[in-house]
Formats: C-alpha cells, sequence, structure tokens
C-alpha cells in the first residue's frame, strides 16, 4: 500500500472530529492512527480537532464513539470528520449513504485519507457512494464463506451447538480448529466464531491459545 503524500495546511476546516473503529478487543487501531496523526497535525493552530474510537462490528452505526461524535454534529461542533479509510466509518451501504446525505444536508464534509476521498467535491461524492457498495459487497462475501464453511464442515460430519449434560465438552474436531484460525485471521471475534463453529469460547481461546487471549 503506497504511502500518502505529505499533506498540506489547511484552512477553513472548522472543528474537525476524527474517527478510528477496530471490529474487536484483539484488533487496535494502531495501523490507523500514524495516517491520521500526521493529517492532524497540518490542522491551523487554534482550529479545535477531537478523537473518537469504536471497537464494534461496522455492520451497525450504534456505536458509543460514533454516537459521542454523532451527537457533536447535531450540535453543529464538527465541520470536517476525517476517517482513515470508508471502510472504518461503516460496513452497510444503507448506513453509509445515509451518513453522507445527513453531512451534506448539515454542511459537513468527510474525508476518507486512504480512499482519497472528499465529500465537499462532486467527484468525491460520487466515490463515496461507490466505496459505501465496496464495504456491502465485501462484508456479504465474508457472511458467504462463513456458510459455506460450515456446510462443508458439515458434509465432513461436524456437529454444530453445544455439548449437553452437566460436565460434557464437545472435542474439537480437524475442521473446526481449521475454521476458528481462519475465521480469527479474517478479523471476527471470539464471540462470533463461537457461535459459527458451535463450541464455548473458553473452548475457542483454547484453541488460539495466546493469540486469542482477550485484551485488558
Amino acid at each position: 500500500m503506497r504511502d500518502l503524500p505529505e499533506p498540506k495546511a489547511r484552512r477553513n476546516m472548522g472543528p474537525v472530529a476524527i474517527y478510528a473503529r477496530v471490529s474487536s478487543r484483539k484488533q487496535d487501531s494502531a495501523s490507523q492512527e500514524p495516517d491520521l496523526k500526521r493529517w492532524a497535525a497540518s490542522v491551523p493552530e487554534g482550529e479545535q480537532v477531537t478523537w473518537h474510537k469504536d471497537t464494534f462490528t461496522g455492520k451497525s452505526m450504534d456505536r458509543p464513539g460514533w454516537n459521542r461524535l454523532w451527537a457533536a454534529v447535531e450540535a453543529g461542533k464538527v465541520k470536517t470528520i476525517v476517517v482513515w479509510r470508508l471502510d472504518r466509518l461503516g460496513r452497510t451501504a444503507k448506513g453509509l449513504t445515509a451518513v453522507f446525505e445527513e453531512l451534506r444536508s448539515r454542511k459537513v464534509n468527510l474525508v476518507s485519507l486512504r480512499d482519497g476521498l472528499d465529500l465537499s467535491t462532486p467527484a468525491g461524492r460520487m466515490m463515496a457512494n461507490v466505496l459505501a457498495s465496496v464495504a456491502q459487497y465485501e462484508t456479504e462475501v465474508r457472511a458467504e464463506r462463513t456458510l459455506a464453511g460450515q456446510a462443508v464442515a458439515r458434509e465432513k460430519g461436524v456437529k454444530f451447538g453445544r455439548p449437553t449434560g452437566p460436565g460434557k465438552r464437545l472435542k474439537v474436531t480437524a475442521e473446526q480448529e481449521g475454521a476458528i484460525k481462519r475465521l480469527k485471521g479474517e478479523g471476527e471475534s471470539i464471540v462470533a466464531i463461537a457461535r459459527t463453529v458451535g463450541l464455548s469460547r473458553p473452548t475457542v481461546y483454547a484453541v488460539l491459545g495466546s493469540e486469542g487471549t482477550p485484551a485488558v
């Protein structure tokens, strides 16, 4: 991935809100922050810059950090929102396009650094809607891969669901172990992985070892 060009000093941005999001506690926003901090450094001195972060799925716009940011938008305290990439803002076309329309009506700009997107321009608005559709597509493809993996596992005799009876533990098959590691590599949460493979969260943590240790 190419580096971003050195940012130039900006004028008349108004109060700026920088937003970063990751999907699970095992992820962090460290990969997003260098570009965002470089961009923030180019904001003229004296203009307000606030940071908002979430550890939450991109399938929902109802997130604590985003809700605080949006309350500031509604109060007229934000004129520019900056994200690292548009999929950090959200992963559904419906949710994103609703945000775009609301921002335009409030004359609030949106900048996505890695996408080279600026909602204040006609080209930026067209690109925003295209990228929203792409984010939706990627989410649906991931869900389809998960369902396909379950179907293959069932064909091989893997039974999904919790064990019954006190003290009983379900044996982890090679297929389940492979699915756990694959889904973890794709950024799925422990809860989602456990639900997909039909095992308890402690069992999933045990399979992942230190890689699955909950962040504190």
